[in-house]
């Protein structure tokens, strides 16, 4: 069949809904018998392979024949672009390229084959990421997660979930492994960006927002990671050991809300282990709290590779075959993995009666059951007549410019230095965030987006001068890897050093491995240069070959990772490092003669595992922060103002050891504040930032997060006085990263809260965020302040704006239990409300206080409503309660 018969028979298939019914008379063909029925038929037709199949799920790109698929899969991402021309030959694209149009095509041409061409047509489940927009060409960028936390504002959540999921539907995309409603209690972790903060309760609003609408409109969500994905030291995928209690009242709320409130229908799973177990092969987890106990129905699918993890990383499994049974048989139902070379790993364990049939029957149930709510059986195919919903609208435009100016916090504004005067001939704008637009983790490619420099630019008037310096930049290098192209072999001319590896660490016998490595850049972390022959913990090596020196002068060359190193160079003993201690940078001077082969030897060895290791030098650095430092203050000092954007660098498996800001953007900030002129700093991330070595030199600072496609515009809005922000923080900052993991919800102190040398107290508290106006809190009263355990009242306060300017404030209802039979937190957020208040106008808030955020845990894990007194706190942040009331609960 021609390719343009094809496209005309899907353009078809697509507009009328066409599904392929081979045989009306089987059950699960028959749309009018209730879904179970429909299964119980289906399960029972299934061969093996077709079980194993509808547990097997792919996200990586990789071309390949459809052939491979007889037997059906769960699902993929389905990608548009191939080097063939064939979409469907390029299954699968992490990038998510192409159009709406070419994403469509792609996965009714995929599903034609499914439905028509394997034994029981049994359709696929197009997925993909769309965490603050769809991560594809043409969707709308909406800010990042955290941001969209920021707003406190659910309602404005429904809306912009709403907005994706219809862009997300258009495409025929029908899951979504998104949200992460992981909590971020310690704001090291590289995927902040991605949470809804610090706090369950505000986690579990946005969460119920945003999956509510999904679901609603035909979209399975999967919120992840369930059920931390962070450790100790705020490290990604660490393990976790925490007791029964603080998951039920911190980390488990939020999920708990999706599925029984938001009717998520899948659930991920995180990469590490909970007491011990993994988590894709935790009974207690999976089987027993959210299946039996929470009454879950959907699927639970891992995290992308995490099912062999048991074997590879956390040693609960002696091979991927025992991997695969503990992950089935302790409640996971489908394998998340990258690439379909894999699947034999995790098939032997079906082909070789491992895994109880009961197990592999029930994971199959819960796949079926989805895809028939979904009605993918009936209309499997997507409809090419709202394909115009499936790129970004002027709607969804405005709509990311509102969501980012409500995101958007206040967090010093020193002299009402802001919004900017218009009295102003010249500012000069400085830092590479200012004309990046950086989307955030997990975007894709931004769509048409609005820098900050582009958005004030068309803001301000004609007339004003404006000076753009990109400044010294996020990063500072000293040193790089020295390049794959200078090494060679013994004999000068073939690429790479000899490298031979060595089962000892100290280079004795004959070698276990030999092979030739193109450049010394290795991260091994728990895995050996080669499972197969090295072991991971105890090894030696040595690199032998030539240098050929692309330039002449002295520069500094040496190893950048675990002690055990010795570098000699001509046979000379350069560095040596010959000993375990820590992970340290060593260089020399050497002088180098251009075009000259030097011999070069590298020893290393290895005794725990877990290494980095890299051969550096300073050739080709170019490190001119002080001379682009200097740039930039010229440039304020000929300008009334200095407006400075700052950044920082995380994401996934990217966790910061420090808070400050990183390269030389401090050393940028307090240069440019010595010219006297004021000066607004942008902070462009998706966490906490310390300050401690610049606050006091900025006159505002102002908390941008990821702003999405429309960002610039939402700034400049702000830093004009066009809206007034009032965004609120949903992380606490810190002063120090000594103090994390800091959280306003913690449980009192035996004793006190300080360090001899250091404060306890935040920087900026969970919900703190200042307004270009001033809002009076008053009258307090509730309706009943005595009720028996299962009664409802409420707390009636008054806010007045008695500033200059209309605005925003988010009023923040917290509640603290006087006395308890265990310990319970200093203050927990209950209820929160954005309103908008003309300047001099009055509104009434109004709070109801319901049996459900009174009850607690007691001694016996049992939920209970305990008789006694509780403060009611309302407030403008956790730090700045304005009113206080007490309700009593009856005996």
């Amino acid at each position: 069949m021609s390719k343009l018969i094809s496209f005309v028979l899907l353009s078809f298939f697509a507009t009328v809904g066409f599904a392929s019914v081979t045989n009306d008379t089987l059950d699960y063909k028959n749309p009018k018998l209730p879904i179970e029925e429909r299964v119980d038929d289906l399960l029972s037709r299934m061969t093996l392979e077709e079980k194993f199949w509808q547990m097997f799920m792919i996200p990586s790109g990789q071309a390949t024949d459809l052939s491979k698929y007889k037997h059906g899969i769960f699902g993929f991402q389905v990608a548009t672009k191939s080097k063939s021309g064939n979409s469907a030959e390029q299954l699968l694209d992490y990038s998510g390229g192409g159009t709406a149009l070419q994403t469509v095509l792609a996965i009714n041409e995929m599903q034609e084959y499914f439905v028509n061409k394997t034994r029981l047509g049994i359709p696929i489940i197009p997925f993909d990421e769309a965490l603050h927009g769809l991560v594809r060409p043409g969707a709308t960028k909406f800010p990042q997660a955290i941001a969209l936390a920021a707003t406190w504002n659910t309602n404005l959540m429904d809306d912009v979930a709403g907005a994706i999921a219809k862009e997300v539907k258009a495409r025929g995309i029908r899951q979504i492994l998104s949200p992460v409603i992981n909590i971020s209690r310690d704001v090291r972790w590289g995927r902040v960006e991605e949470t809804y903060g610090e706090d369950p309760f505000l986690t579990s609003q946005m969460a119920v927002s945003f999956i509510t609408q999904f679901e609603q409109s035909g979209i399975i969500t999967t919120p992840k990671h369930f059920v931390a994905n962070v450790g100790d030291g705020g490290r990604d995928s660490y393990p976790i050991h925490m007791n029964e209690r603080l998951l039920e009242e911190i980390y488990f709320p939020a999920f708990k809300a999706s599925f029984q409130k938001a009717k998520a229908w899948s659930v991920m799973t995180s990469y590490n282990s909970l007491d011990g177990r993994p988590a894709t092969a935790n009974d207690w987890l999976l089987n027993q709290k959210l299946k039996k106990e929470w009454g879950f129905d959907g699927f639970v699918i891992s995290d992308a590779g995490a099912t062999g993890g048991a074997n590879v990383l956390h040693f609960t499994a002696k091979n991927y075959a025992e991997s695969t049974e503990q992950a089935i048989e302790a409640g996971l139902d489908v394998i998340f993995q990258t690439s379909y070379d894999h699947y034999p790993l995790f098939f032997e364990a079906f082909e070789k009666g491992m895994i109880d049939e009961a197990a592999i029957d029930e994971a199959v149930r819960r796949v079926l059951r989805a895809k028939f709510k979904l009605g993918l059986f009936e209309n499997p195919y997507v409809k090419t007549d709202n394909i115009a919903d499936g790129s970004t609208s002027p709607a969804h435009r405005a709509l990311a410019r509102k969501a980012a100016e409500e995101s958007i916090v206040l967090l010093k504004n020193k002299d009402q230095v802001l919004p900017l005067s218009k009295k102003l001939k010249s500012i000069a704008i400085i830092g590479e965030d200012a004309d990046e637009a950086r989307p955030g983790g997990y975007s894709g490619e931004a769509n048409n987006p609005i820098s900050i420099l582009a958005g004030l630019k068309t803001k301000l008037v004609d007339g004003v001068e404006v000076n753009y310096i990109a400044g010294p930049g996020r990063t500072s290098h000293s040193y790089k890897t020295v390049p794959g192209n200078v090494l060679f072999q013994k004999d000068g001319r073939s690429a790479g050093l000899e490298a031979e590896y060595f089962n000892n660490i100290t280079m004795s016998g004959a070698p276990a491995l030999k092979r030739i490595d193109r450049r010394i850049d290795f991260g091994w972390t728990l895995f050996s240069p080669d499972e197969a022959k090295i072991n991971y913990d105890y090894y030696s090596a040595r690199w032998t070959g030539k240098l050929v020196a692309p330039e002449s002068g002295d520069f500094e060359i040496g190893i950048e990772g675990d002690d055990g190193y010795r570098l000699y160079i001509d046979n000379e003993l350069i560095i040596d490092n010959w000993r375990k201690q820590t992970f340290q940078t060593i260089t020399e001077t050497y002088s180098f003669e251009k075009g000259k082969a030097y011999y070069i030897k590298i020893e290393y060895y290895e005794t725990v595992g877990n290494v980095r290791f890299k051969l550096i030098w300073n050739v080709g650095v170019e490190n001119n922060w002080e001379a682009e430092i200097e740039e930039a203050v010229h440039a304020a000092r000929n300008s009334d103002l200095a407006i400075v954007c700052v950044g920082i660098e995380e994401g996934e498996f990217n966790d910061r050891a420090y808070l400050s800001l990183p390269g030389h953007q401090e050393e940028l900030i307090n240069a440019v504040s010595e010219v006297g002129k004021p000066v607004v700093v942008l902070l462009v991330g998706g966490s906490a930032i310390t300050m401690d070595k610049w606050m006091h030199n900025a006159d505002a600072i102002v908390d941008v997060w990821y702003p999405g496609d429309e960002g610039g515009s939402a700034v400049a809005n702000v830093l004009m006085g066009d809206y007034n922000p009032a965004g609120r923080l949903p992380i606490t900052f810190p002063i120090h990263e000594s103090q994390v993991p800091l959280y306003y919800n913690h449980k009192p102190t035996g004793r006190g809260d300080n360090y001899n040398n250091l404060t306890g107290k935040a920087l900026f508290p969970f919900g703190y965020g200042m307004s270009y106006t001033e809002f009076e809190y008053s009258d307090l009263r509730l309706d009943k302040e005595v009720i028996a355990a299962d009664e409802n009242t409420k707390v009636r306060i008054k806010v007045t704006n008695k500033g200059n300017y209309d605005g925003d404030e988010v009023v923040q209802f917290y509640i603290r239990d006087l006395f308890a039979s265990v310990a319970r937190p200093v203050l927990e957020l209950k209820g929160f409300q954005r309103i908008h208040l003309k300047k001099g106008e009055t509104k009434e808030v109004v709070f109801e206080i319901t049996p459900a955020l009174l009850t607690m845990l007691n001694l016996e894990m049992e939920r209970v409503v305990e008789p006694g007194d509780f403060r009611i706190l309302i407030g403008a942040a956790s730090n700045d309660i304005r009113l206080r009331g007490t309700l009593n609960v009856k005996e």
